[in-house]
């Protein structure tokens, strides 16, 4: 609103300079026809003489002091205007009366005077311009009409000249207030679509999506913040697209020419993005694309996977809970009874089984409450080691049986208590099924193949792992173990998934061989849900 002020308040400034110097070139001609012989002025009556030559002297002044004053001294807008419309109408009554009166055509100066100043001034003080010019003339006429210069005709002449500056004035006030209407719509409607292209670019800005527009020539002309931080665009730049991403300007000019609409590549900072493709409205042959980092689609896809599964494990837990109680309980009462070999044995089974199913229904529970993983950069080092000896003293195992391995100070961004569990379950199954002697277990890190990327190998000098287990060894319920629940290793992969890591098998001739692969370089997860994973 303040702007629009200004601004108006500039170009009423401005429009009465204007104002001024067509004053200025009018005392100008009032100049030039007092210097051009009688014979050529036709109807104006003039005779050069040194009061009309002072006249129109102080004219010119009044109107270069003026002009001067609106520009060094934007005060009182009205007050300048109205002087200045008052010296005109002297003036110019003046003039007339020297060249014949309101036959001279003098009169239509005055009009064109009050049209000026009704338009510079939007309207305001018209009526009171238009009384200044008629009593100006009409004194002029009457006092011509007593020293005998007019005839009683002139001064009827004046007085329809005088109803034609109320004419004026009045059309003038319509026409003012017209554009003022006007200039209110258009500050109106130019204020609602600032604020909606300020809303817009907010929205784009804050998107969780990078956007670029990309002109014809293949110049990327404008982008929000994500997609920069995706491509490494720098500030106040406008790259060519096949200089910044060639696969991408590859893709882009496949897809003018009735290619796919999207395309997957790799960002600056290592991550893989998604593009997709889409046609502006505008005649400059300008392309949207939309940038999506494939990760931030993964885990949006594995939250909702885990949510579906924590519903369905709360519905399981629920059902299988209560007659799993209920058969424990009937187990420990024919436990109480006088029994023989047969029926301990067969209790055993049952209590074995029931325990098992217990553990099963605790495991599905726990899943179904992991919480969003909040990555952290942690030293592998320093974790290992204190998860290894809490492991140790938890297993009542000798410091040399599971050892860690450090080639180089690394880090890994990872959710520490998911990172534990995941160890967890992993350094208890290469224990369970290798040596137990000194080093029978290794915990190795390393450099991953990828850059941004680190890997922590679990290692074990066990019997390994067949080949028709491997294939099943991550699904849910499959385990090798009578007192396995099949969920450890299926659990373990869904957490190293949310954040952001992988967990694989690696084919060895001996022995288990899994690689937790993360990055080190980038911690940070996409937004997906403030909640828990699964509810």
């Amino acid at each position: 609103m303040s702007d629009w002020l200004s601004s108006t308040w500039e170009a009423n400034w401005r429009s009465f300079q204007y104002f001024n110097l067509y004053r200025l070139v009018l005392a100008g001609l009032f100049f030039l026809a007092l210097l051009v012989p009688y014979d050529w002025t036709g109807r104006l009556h003039f005779s050069p003489s040194a009061a009309l030559l002072a006249l129109d002297a102080i004219y010119a002044l009044s109107i270069v002091g003026g002009l001067l004053l609106s520009i060094h001294w934007q005060r009182r807008f009205n007050f300048q205007l109205s002087i200045q419309v008052a010296i005109d109408a002297v003036v110019v009554s003046l003039f007339m009366y020297e060249a014949g009166g309101v036959g001279s055509g003098l009169g239509v100066l005055l009009l064109i005077s009050l049209a000026a100043a009704s338009l510079v001034g939007r309207g305001r003080l018209v009526l009171f311009y238009a009384a200044l010019a008629t009593l100006a003339v009409l004194l002029t006429q009457l006092y011509g009409l007593v020293e005998g210069y007019f005839e009683l005709a002139s001064v009827v002449q004046g007085g329809f000249l005088s109803a034609g500056f109320f004419a004026t004035a009045i059309l003038a006030r319509l026409l003012g207030q017209r554009v003022m209407a006007n200039e209110d719509l258009a500050r109106r409607r130019g204020e609602a679509l600032e604020n909606q292209i300020r809303i817009s670019r907010r929205v784009v800005e804050r998107m969780q999506d990078g956007v670029l527009i990309v002109g014809q020539e293949g110049v990327v002309g404008q982008s929000n913040p994500v997609a920069a931080n995706m491509l490494g665009i720098a500030p106040d730049t406008a790259p060519m697209l096949a200089a910044l991403v060639p696969a991408l300007a590859e893709a882009l000019q496949a897809w003018l020419v009735g290619g796919s609409d999207s395309v997957q590549f790799g960002g600056s900072d290592g991550c893989e993005l998604q593009a997709r493709f889409e046609r502006t409205s505008s005649s400059d042959g300008e392309v949207l694309v939309f940038l999506e980092d494939v990760g931030r689609i993964k885990a949006r896809a594995q939250q909702l996977k885990l949510a579906s599964l924590g519903r369905l494990t709360a519905s399981i837990a629920h059902e299988i809970r209560n007659p799993l109680s209920a058969i424990g309980h009937a187990g420990e009462l024919l436990r109480e009874e006088q029994r023989g070999a047969v029926q301990d044995r067969l209790l055993r089974i049952l209590n074995d089984n029931v325990v098992r199913l217990d553990r099963i229904v605790q495991d599905v529970l726990g899943l179904g409450r992991q919480q969003r993983a909040e990555p952290q950069n942690l030293v592998l080092e320093e974790f290992c080691a204190a998860f290894l000896e809490q492991f140790s003293a938890a297993e009542s195992l000798a410091p040399s049986v599971v050892v860690a391995i450090f080639d180089e100070p690394l880090t890994l961004c990872f959710d520490r208590s998911h990172l534990d569990q995941i160890l967890w379950n992993l350094v208890s199954n290469a224990l369970r099924h290798s040596s137990r002697g000194e080093g029978a277990v290794r915990l190795l890190t390393r450099r991953g193949s990828q850059e941004g990327r680190v890997e922590l190998h679990v290692i074990d000098d066990g019997p390994g792992i067949s080949d028709s287990v491997r294939e099943q060894i991550f699904e849910p319920f499959f385990t090798t173990h009578h007192a396995g629940t099949g969920l450890g290793l299926f659990i373990a992969r869904e957490l190293s998934a949310a954040n952001g890591a992988t967990l694989e098998l690696v084919g060895t001739s001996s022995g288990g061989h899994f690689i937790l692969a993360g990055r080190n370089d980038w911690c940070h997860l996409p937004e997906v849900s403030d909640g828990p994973l699964m509810r």
